[in-house]
């Protein structure tokens, strides 16, 4: 891992800038140190809907780790921040030699795939109100926050859905206590309170990321 520290360059996280476009050549792999990342899949007449977010727990660009150098989704920063990066072909090298990193971006890699099926069953029989608890208890772990800048109308082309279904549900989730809406920004304040109107797919993308870092932190530290 050592060669791959010395090819990591810093870059910042533009909020609603593309990382990549569906389809495009991937040229780097993202590893995110402040910040959210959407992962997007796109309709033929415009419309999109987020498949996955990724945040300091995770890496962007994983199709890379699979062998492939493209990938049907888009990459958009929804918060902005910063992130280290590194070219394909470094990592591509990397991969190639084994050990420690090539088990932790498979590790990775199952964790997203996890959460991508959950995202799927979650969009299909669960509300409005409990896929945008499950959205923003997501969107707020990986921020290590307790707060977003974000938009009802953001929050709706996220979840693939009317903006008024989500004006509704957050209206709820305020007069209950549960969360503060100001101008472009939504604020927890009963974290209990949400986890119980959300629907279980927070809890089970929860345990596979929390596995995961659980991995991370016994591993011996790199040579």
């Amino acid at each position: 891992m050592r060669t791959l520290r010395e090819h990591l360059e810093p870059v910042p996280f533009v909020q609603r800038s593309a990382l990549y476009e569906a389809g495009s050549r991937l040229t780097h792999l993202y590893f995110p140190t402040e910040g959210l990342v959407s992962l997007l899949h796109g309709m033929a007449d415009g419309a999109s809907a987020e498949v996955a977010i990724v945040g300091t727990e995770g890496v962007v660009g994983i199709s890379l780790v699979m062998g492939r150098e493209t990938t049907p989704s888009s990459a958009i920063v929804q918060s902005p921040g910063q992130a280290l990066r590194v070219g394909a072909d470094v990592l591509e090298r990397e991969i190639r030699r084994g050990g420690r990193l090539q088990q932790l971006l498979l590790g990775y890699t199952h964790s997203l795939i996890a959460q991508m099926s959950q995202a799927a069953v979650c969009n299909r029989h669960h509300s409005v109100e409990q896929r945008l608890c499950r959205w923003l208890l997501m969107s707020l772990d990986r921020l290590l926050a307790d707060e977003i800048a974000v938009t009802q109308e953001l929050i709706a082309s996220m979840l693939g859905v009317r903006r008024e279904g989500v004006t509704e549900a957050a209206s709820r989730l305020e007069e209950a206590g549960i969360i503060r809406r100001s101008r472009g920004r939504v604020a927890l304040l009963d974290r209990r309170g949400m986890e119980a109107r959300s629907c279980e797919c927070y809890l089970f993308v929860r345990r596979e990321t929390d596995r995961l870092l659980t991995q991370v932190y016994r591993a011996p530290p790199p040579v």
